[in-house]
């Protein structure tokens, strides 16, 4: 198999790494490395390995060893059977991490749980992304939009990220946590400390200060929680949490790590997923074609 042919716009560095996917051998393959995916050759990786190696041990990472699995059916199988593939965090967890920098060290979430446990957690919040309350948020959310791109530079350079993906989700998390508008900053915020590294150039500069600002969102939910616990059922994740029954007697650091879950999971998959498909559609302007003069193919 050769190395696939680079989309219009690929950058010269992304090339060189694609063709190296290739050669280099596969237990020196690392899917861990995070400028695999900052300069956008990791498919090229991911393909090697499905090719070679889809059960494959890395010996050596930053996080330590670990084994990746890159076909779907094998993914299947293990997201299926949580009796042999276990997500529990005390059994090691789903996060690739070394013990000594492992993000979730003193917290659990339902990710990290098996059912029936994660089951009844995550149904508690489960309703939040629902059809009915999607519907209801359907005007709040297309007036951020629209005040969001009427607001950009005409005939200027922007910065898509923050100005359109990152703006828009900070508002939404706001939203769907029922959390101050005025402060809504702090939750994107949390969400990098929660998965930054002091090495990286991110909010993190210690694993002390990363302690520190978790605290504090902890903190700030906890009032936040007294506040809704005490009131009648709202349809926000906060209160969800705080009159589910699997979730209304979390411990507090499972309180946090439930929260850093779902601000970690509504922030960086939704960034992404706009300023990737932003992207892609540059890439490949006929899908771009195709979608303008079919607008019903946004529904699917």
């Amino acid at each position: 198999m050769n190395p696939p042919d680079l989309p219009l716009g690929m950058l010269p560095s992304t090339a060189a790494n694609r063709e190296r996917a290739w050669t280099m051998p596969v237990e020196d393959i690392d899917p861990s490395d995070g400028y695999l995916f900052q300069d956008d050759s990791i498919g090229a990786y991911l393909a090697r390995l499905r090719r070679d190696a889809p059960v494959h041990h890395c010996a050596q990472s930053r996080f330590g060893p670990f084994w990746s699995v890159t076909r779907y059916r094998d993914i299947v199988t293990v997201e299926m059977n949580h009796e042999v593939f276990s997500s529990a965090s005390e059994l090691g967890g789903i996060a690739v991490s070394s013990v000594a920098d492992r993000m979730n060290r003193d917290t659990s979430s339902f990710i990290g749980m098996d059912p029936p446990r994660h089951d009844d957690q995550r149904k508690a919040v489960a309703g939040i992304a629902g059809a009915e309350n999607v519907a209801r948020l359907e005007s709040v959310i297309r007036g951020h939009v629209v005040e969001i791109l009427d607001g950009l530079p005409v005939g200027e350079t922007f910065d898509w990220v923050p100005a359109v993906s990152i703006e828009l989700t900070t508002r939404m998390l706001a939203t769907i946590f029922d959390y101050p508008f005025e402060r809504r900053t702090e939750l994107t915020f949390w969400s990098d400390v929660a998965t930054g590294h002091p090495k990286d150039d991110g909010p993190v500069t210690s694993h002390e200060m990363r302690a520190a600002e978790l605290k504090r969102c902890l903190d700030v939910f906890t009032g936040i929680w007294n506040e809704r616990v005490n009131a009648p059922p709202r349809p926000d994740i906060v209160s969800m949490l705080a009159h589910a029954p699997a979730t209304r007697h979390m411990t507090p650091m499972e309180y946090l790590g439930n929260l850093l879950l779902l601000i970690v999971g509504g922030n960086d998959t939704t960034r992404n997923s706009i300023s990737g498909g932003v992207l892609a559609l540059n890439l490949f302007p006929e899908q771009f074609e195709r979608l303008r003069a079919d607008p019903a193919r946004v529904d699917s």
